[in-house]
């Protein structure tokens, strides 16, 4: 219990440290950007990213934290499974993140953007952002975190600060290392995802006790978990590239092979009118 404790007092000391360095962070691209880019919709992108912070890091956290107790209560009379009900739940926050993200998106014109490129999502449609970019490759991730729950007695701060650090990771891993820069963004935006997931797990359930090792095996091993996934993915590009390029050999191949009889027809009557 005593190891439990240091550990969420360490966590939160990070979490703290952290969200500082991303108000600062914030507050000077946000001075130098609207100081000296022109572009409208550059500027309509950190607007829309601000806003995230804002609408989803402020005045979700504070929702959440009012909301918590009951809420945990609440899911905790469902009969299923806690780790099954953990990653659902960690599914409904990552859905209920995206709507706001795709929101700001649909809104860009609101902020000043002149083009489509002004987004903060792959897509303007929902749906299409869940189930085939955000939130699908969220799902692995989560089920790791199950698990490791199940077998390590990780406090919920832990839970919320290193799946942001995996947050973190996926972003600079798939869009930059520039986003480690916004580390103290991406731990909030993705730690909230979990923190109230985090709070459902039994605190009896029997889990070893968490060290140093495992926060390092924490923060690499839900990646892991996506590479199936990601692997899956590359397959199905390829597979479709391969299909495309195939089909188009053939219509070329058959194209060529109906020209032939039609030029040796040509020839041949030009043969007769000779005679």
């Amino acid at each position: 219990m005593l190891a439990m404790s240091r550990n969420s007092t360490l966590a939160a000391t990070l979490l703290t440290i952290v969200g500082g360095w991303g108000i600062v962070a914030t507050t000077v691209v946000v001075f130098l950007v609207y100081r000296n880019e022109t572009d409208p919709d550059k500027r309509a992108i950190l607007t829309m990213g601000v806003s995230l912070i804002f609408i989803w890091c402020v005045l979700g956290g504070i929702a959440m934290r009012l909301a918590r107790d009951r809420l945990v209560r609440l899911v905790r009379k469902l009969n299923i499974d806690w780790r099954v009900r953990f990653v659902l739940l960690c599914i409904a926050m990552a859905m209920l993140e995206e709507a706001v993200t795709t929101s700001l998106t649909n809104a860009a014109p609101l902020f000043g953007a002149v083009t489509d490129a002004a987004r903060i999502t792959a897509s303007k449609n929902y749906l299409e952002v869940v189930l085939f970019h955000s939130v699908i490759a969220f799902v692995p991730m989560f089920i790791c975190w199950g698990w490791l729950l199940h077998r390590y007695a990780f406090t919920p701060a832990e839970v919320v600060l290193l799946f942001g650090l995996n947050g973190t990771l996926a972003e600079t891993l798939s869009f930059g290392p520039q986003n480690l820069l916004q580390v103290g963004m991406w731990v909030y935006v993705y730690g909230l995802m979990v923190y109230l997931p985090a709070h459902t797990a039994p605190t009896d359930r029997n889990a070893r006790p968490v060290h140093l090792r495992h926060w390092i095996l924490a923060t690499f091993l839900p990646l892991v978990f996506v590479i199936p996934l990601a692997v899956f993915v590359v397959v199905r590009i390829l597979l479709f590239i391969w299909h495309g390029v195939s089909k188009a050999f053939r219509l070329r191949h058959s194209g060529t092979a109906i020209n032939a009889p039609e030029h040796r027809n040509s020839s041949s009557r030009a043969t007769s009118d000779c005679q």
